[in-house]
């Protein structure tokens, strides 16, 4: 039996019918693989639902193509799943087959990037705006409120990045010797990678930065160590708080991170509490705090 649910955990959408009729199922349509954060937030659900006999577990990659998204959630619609977990690219484009899969009867649980629709069961997320404004407090007090700051933007079209934005501009334009340029990085190392390079080979340099997530700030230390730039000489504060941020907080390359948590335990809780009948909340917040070297060791990572 154990053999069994295991190779029902690693099937995709579109293996569904083999999946016992009695079992509920957990299906995860997620933007993109590809990204370090969706990928655990992918496997946090994935390894909490093994826990549980009468959960079956499915998911599909969109590869960052929205389109192929939309395609994969009328598939689990077609499929008849027990309950939906939505990891977006997109707050506006998502919003019809979203609709629709709430309609049908299925419950729909979005997973840390919203969408500006109503149709659906629970958001679970964390408040971004709070991130941005943690960023930004933390860098204005390194730099006594003086300096060129890099914003680090992730996909555009999501509401997250809008909102970690909108926090960490508003609370650092509190601080007139302080200016902003920003690049955008889609939450992407290798897209970190090629704006950073951009920025060194123009002769830019900046005295700190906020970054979107862990994975586009790893990415930014690749280019400044390549080009004899010690990441120790620029403060520089990330989100998520992944291992490889933990690592090089430690090492000094890295002066913090916004822990973000995943929100998968909390997605396959709540779809506990829908399966049992009960109601939950609309909207649900997981806690972020800022870590850097004075907590770095009481704080876990995300993955």
């Amino acid at each position: 039996m154990n053999t069994i649910r295991m190779l029902r955990v690693l099937l995709l959408a579109f293996c569904l019918p083999a999946v016992a009729a009695e079992n509920k199922v957990i299906a995860f349509a997620q933007d993109t693989m590809a990204n370090d954060f969706r990928r655990a937030q992918v496997y946090e659900v994935r390894d909490e639902v093994a826990r549980y006999p009468q959960l079956s577990f499915v998911y599909s990659d969109a590869q960052g193509q929205t389109s192929l998204l939309i395609r994969q959630i009328e598939q689990f619609i077609e499929q008849k799943v027990d309950l939906l977990v939505l990891g977006t690219n997109d707050e506006q484009a998502v919003v019809p087959v979203v609709t629709k899969a709430y309609q049908a009867g299925i419950p729909v649980i979005v997973l840390d990037r919203g969408i500006n629709g109503k149709q659906f069961t629970s958001f679970i997320n964390s408040d971004n705006i709070r991130i941005g404004e943690i960023g930004a407090e933390y860098i204005a007090s390194r730099l006594n409120g003086k300096g060129l700051v890099l914003l680090f933007e992730g996909l555009q079209k999501a509401d997250v990045t809008q909102l970690r934005s909108k926090g960490f501009l508003t609370e650092i334009g509190k601080h007139s010797g302080i200016r902003v340029i920003r690049r955008t990085g889609n939450y992407l190392r290798k897209d970190a990678v090629v704006e950073m390079e951009k920025l060194v080979s123009d002769g830019i340099r900046v005295d700190a930065i906020f970054s979107e997530s862990d994975s586009m700030l790893s990415g930014v230390r690749m280019v400044l160590s390549k080009s004899n730039i010690d990441p120790r000489s620029v403060v520089m504060v990330g989100c998520d708080y992944t291992s490889e941020a933990r690592q090089a907080i430690r090492d000094g390359t890295q002066s913090g991170s916004v822990l973000f948590p995943l929100g998968g335990k909390k997605a396959v809780e709540i779809a506990l509490k829908i399966f049992a009948g009960e109601s939950v909340p609309k909207h649900i917040y997981n806690p972020v705090k800022l870590v850097t070297k004075d907590n770095v060791e009481q704080v876990p990572p995300i993955f």
